[in-house]
């Protein structure tokens, strides 16, 4: 089932802990009704309407824990359980089953997940899902701008593309093993009063290794830079150029402008971005502007015009913003908008 999201179903089955310096929140679901577990998974962005076989009974019981920008879960289910997605998640979602079977309907055709093999979904690539007897498993929810900073960190370039990572990984050796339990071992430290609620930095940790074993496990659109040699650190001009860029991302600042910031000529800035950023500076500031118009686009909903966040980023041409943005992430901005 496309369990991207969790809410409470009322104001006792949420655990709110007052001691931690990181989001928590534990939620609890359970009953045999389509229309509680419906409304229970879907929110403004991303509905999901679950439907049962005929009059046959279906269970269920669900205990995700939120912390932030990851989320991890533990369910079960019984019964032919159907469901459909309308909407885009900003979430991927890690299925690791330990009991029965559910198919994700995909882009080229049925996904499915049985135990001993994990499945991993991107926002957008599966919209319906379909169980039929007693399933089991555990879930890892991970925001996608918190892959995409982790990336960034990891590659020192902006990254704004998908992953388009592989959507098997075997969970009885290797990495998918040790996924597993790092899954099972934050939800079962974090469930009641487990020791984990106690040891935010634990948790971090925990949460980390997750991230960063999937992207440097898990076949994906960067694992051949990520598995190359690390590129020689990027010399101080063009850090400071960055972070100028940055600090000033929505002002109209010039190529001169950026390289007195970084303290030379505009000639060897260009070179230094050229042969550590394999871009030019006007380039990466493009991008990060672009990036910014994006994320805009997806948290404003109905509350802002296209045209005004164009502008706000820079972007005074709003049909060659359009064409961009769609080249990059697949979307109109209008698209996104309204996700």
């Amino acid at each position: 089932m496309t369990l991207y999201s969790h809410k409470p179903a009322d104001a006792s089955s949420a655990r709110h802990s007052a001691t931690q310096s990181f989001p928590f929140r534990e939620t609890a679901e359970s009953g045999t009704d389509p229309d509680e577990l419906s409304e229970a998974l879907s929110t403004p962005k991303a509905s999901i309407k679950i439907t049962a076989d005929g009059n046959m009974p279906i269970a269920y019981s669900c205990n995700f824990i939120s912390l932030g920008d990851v989320s991890v879960g533990d369910c079960a289910y019984e019964g032919t359980i159907f469901s459909k997605r309308e909407g885009i998640s900003e979430k991927m979602a890690i299925f690791l089953p330990t009991e029965g079977n559910m198919s994700f309907g995909g882009r080229q055709g049925p996904i499915y997940s049985v135990p001993g093999r994990g499945t991993i979904l991107e926002p957008g690539r599966a919209r319906g899902t379909a169980i039929f007897g007693t399933r089991r498993h555990l879930c890892l929810f991970i925001d996608q701008a918190s892959i995409s900073r982790r990336l960034t960190h990891m590659l020192e370039r902006t990254i704004s593309a998908d992953l388009d990572i592989h959507p098997d990984i075997d969970l009885t050796a290797g990495a998918g093993l040790a996924l597993q339990k790092i899954v099972a071992n934050l939800h079962g430290g974090l469930t009641g009063n487990g020791p984990l609620r106690r040891s935010p930095l634990a948790v971090s940790s925990l949460s980390d290794a997750a991230i960063y074993l999937l992207l440097e496990s898990c076949p994906n659109r960067y694992s051949d830079e990520l598995g190359a040699s690390a590129p020689m650190p990027a010399p101080r001009h063009v850090k400071w150029a960055i972070d100028f860029m940055h600090e000033h991302i929505a002002e109209p600042i010039s190529l001169s402008e950026i390289a007195a910031a970084a303290k030379v000529s505009t000639r060897t800035l260009q070179q230094g971005f050229r042969q550590f950023r394999n871009t030019t500076p006007i380039a990466y500031l493009h991008e990060i502007r672009m990036v910014a118009a994006h994320r805009d686009l997806l948290e404003a909903g109905s509350k802002q015009a296209v045209a005004d966040i164009a502008l706000r980023w820079g972007f005074t041409h709003l049909g060659r913003f359009a064409a961009e943005h769609k080249k990059r992430f697949g979307q109109l901005p209008s698209q996104t908008l309204k996700v």
